[in-house]
């Protein structure tokens, strides 16, 4: 028996299985899921395949769907052959979209991944160790991974920031490993005068238990969820814990698409770890 939000759910295995939310209106970035990136071939592919490549390269999933609002994209996944589901343009952010999905394509499995399909550099091994450790503890109802930058990246992280260039989301925990919070800022804030400790920055993979999904849509969206533009903190809010796991930082990174100057990383990273 698990407890979501104050209600008591049966906790049972049914399998696993990942989303990847994508839509064409971006803000800062239109159109993004198709834009084209190159790998080592040098042949273009668009990021939305990119990102389901990389999905179908994680051992121990059940099911794969792309969900999306839009039929340029619907038409463009099932061209390389994914499985779609259609959700509404309502849903504000990607586990919105997820939760639409699972009931418009019902979707039986217990453990709901949340695949972000602007991050083609997720590394495989981290959403294993997530759904690992989700199936080693069933009482952790909502999980995420996250690495620990080099200092190294850390400067680099404190240059975008200073520069008006937030390109990463940061985390802080604490002893149990559940996280205290996200921002787009640096976190923890130092002093000049004091050590500098370890910097996490945040990998955008998710792992939900169904019941915890579909309670989120009913929660009311906080105003440090609206302020940074991070869903996640609606489940912190609720007093949801979010389990984080530490994975390894990979070849080249685990930068996102936010904006068409990624590309230039991204396809950097694609070259570097060998993909085509």
């Amino acid at each position: 028996m698990r407890v979501v939000g104050g209600k008591e759910f049966t906790c049972e295995d049914r399998g696993v299985a990942i989303i990847i939310p994508a839509r064409f209106g971006s803000t800062r970035f239109p159109g993004k899921s198709l834009a084209e990136l190159r790998g080592v071939s040098g042949a273009p592919k668009s990021l939305l395949l990119r990102s389901w490549e990389a999905a179908n390269r994680v051992d121990g999933v059940d099911e794969i769907w792309i969900a999306t609002d839009d039929i340029r994209i619907r038409d463009a996944a099932e061209q390389f052959g994914a499985r779609v589901v259609m959700t509404s343009s309502d849903c504000r952010n990607g586990t919105e979209r997820c939760t639409e999905a699972v009931l418009a394509a019902d979707i039986k499995s217990d453990l709901i991944v949340n695949f972000q399909g602007d991050a083609p550099l997720t590394p495989p091994l981290a959403v294993e160790a997530l759904i690992q450790t989700m199936h080693d503890a069933p009482c952790v109802e909502v999980a995420t991974t996250m690495v620990r930058c080099s200092p190294v990246a850390a400067d680099c992280l404190r240059v975008d920031e200073t520069a008006g260039r937030s390109r990463a989301t940061t985390v802080v925990f604490d002893r149990n490993f559940d996280a205290l919070y996200f921002s787009r800022s640096i976190i923890p804030f130092v002093p000049e005068r004091m050590a500098r400790p370890p910097v996490y920055l945040h990998v955008g993979v998710f792992g939900y238990r169904r019941d915890a999904l579909m309670h989120y849509p009913g929660l009311e969206p906080s105003v440090f969820e609206e302020t940074e533009g991070l869903e996640q903190l609606r489940f912190l809010d609720a007093g949801i814990p979010i389990r984080m796991i530490e994975v390894g930082t990979p070849p080249g990174g685990v930068w996102e698409v936010d904006c068409p100057s990624d590309l230039v990383s991204v396809e950097a990273a694609l070259v570097e770890r060998h993909l085509h």
